[in-house]
């Protein structure tokens, strides 16, 4: 079963790549998080400032332990016992990053990157800033068209995510988005990159494994 659920990730991530190459995008498919950490770290040099879009894949990558480690100066504004005012400040900084690290709710079969965000500062660096942006995301991210990727940021991203930061939002009891109208809410800012941004120096990793939310 685990070879047949690989050759299904493998097959459908490498079609992926191609389709983003087509839309412009630097598009790389790798079988483990270990081969994804790897070529990001050949983009970690000393004293570059590094932004973190907060990806659980990215953290679970150990992708801040390998930019600490190069001597890169790490912008995570998900640092425990930040202030507001510290940490909209590194959210700004973010914009403007040498490199900015970042998931995807969902990246289409006909290569289009898709996410939603409660403050915008993710949607916002991937498409403009950074002098170098980065995606990572498993395999389970993968969906037919932007349909089935709202369907996913409704059905499973969004609701996992409130779950996680712990928002007092409907979704949390239903498991399903509720379109809520209160101030918690954290599905706000909605992109779609159908195109590499122009200008935009951009690689996206897709990883044969199921990784995040």
């Amino acid at each position: 079963m685990e070879a047949v659920n690989a050759w299904r990730s493998g097959t459908v991530a490498q079609t992926t790549v191609q389709a983003l190459k087509k839309n412009g995008f630097e598009a790389f498919y790798v079988e483990t998080g270990e081969e994804a950490a790897a070529i990001v770290a050949g983009h970690l040099k000393k004293g570059a400032t590094v932004g973190f879009g907060g990806s659980m894949t990215v953290k679970a990558l150990g992708i801040q332990r390998l930019a600490e480690e190069a001597g890169c100066e790490l912008l995570d504004h998900n640092v425990p016992g930040l202030s507001a005012e510290a940490k909209t400040a590194i959210l700004r900084r973010q914009l403007t990053s040498d490199v900015f690290i970042s998931g995807s709710n969902a990246i289409t079969a006909e290569g289009e990157i898709v996410n939603v965000d409660g403050t915008g500062n993710r949607v916002a660096a991937l498409c403009f800033g950074p002098l170098k942006t980065i995606v990572i995301v498993g395999a389970n991210k993968i969906v037919r068209d932007l349909d089935e990727a709202f369907a996913r940021i409704e059905t499973y991203a969004a609701p996992m995510n409130n779950k996680r930061l712990d928002k007092p939002n409907p979704c949390v009891k239903t498991g399903v988005c509720m379109d809520c109208d209160g101030d918690t809410r954290l599905c706000r800012a909605y992109s779609i990159l159908r195109k590499r941004p122009g200008g935009t120096n951009f690689t996206v990793i897709i990883i044969g494994e199921s990784l995040g939310y």
